[in-house]
């Protein structure tokens, strides 16, 4: 069984040296008879027309949803201490009491701020927004 694959492999080989030797003795033909033209293409100026065209790309991305959480701090924890919580325990995170709260848009960090209550619903008022230069830094 492997031998036939052997000699299919060495003729698909053998076929492929010859097809690519008939190849090169056509273009040796070929450039001996014919003049070499370059090609013209089309100009590739921007014709979006300026500001209508970023206007136009800006649209796209603002109907994106976006998913904006806050996190009050972190903590790691066994699946055996995990399992005795019940109601009323209490976990203990690693931020300090006052410390801002962390604003994440999809897992990345943009800003900090503090709790809020607004017409009897939690809020947020940020209090540090990240430039964008330091959110690519961290991305790396």
């Amino acid at each position: 069984m492997s031998e036939k694959i052997e000699n299919h492999e060495a003729a698909a080989d053998d076929d492929w040296a010859a097809a690519m030797a008939e190849q090169a003795d056509a273009e040796g033909a070929d450039n001996s008879d014919e003049d070499v033209s370059s090609a013209e293409f089309d100009s590739l100026e921007d014709t979006s027309g300026g500001p209508a065209g970023v206007e136009a790309n800006m649209d796209v991305i603002l109907d994106i949803p976006v998913t904006i959480s806050m996190e009050i701090g972190r903590t790691h924890i066994s699946i055996r201490n995990l399992l005795q919580l019940n109601q009323g325990s209490v976990v203990e995170l690693d931020r300090l009491a006052g410390e801002p709260m962390d604003v994440l848009v999809n897992g990345t960090l943009v800003a900090h701020g503090e709790v809020v209550v607004v017409n009897e619903k939690f809020g947020i008022r940020l209090t540090d927004v990240i430039s964008p230069a330091e959110r690519v830094k961290k991305l790396r």
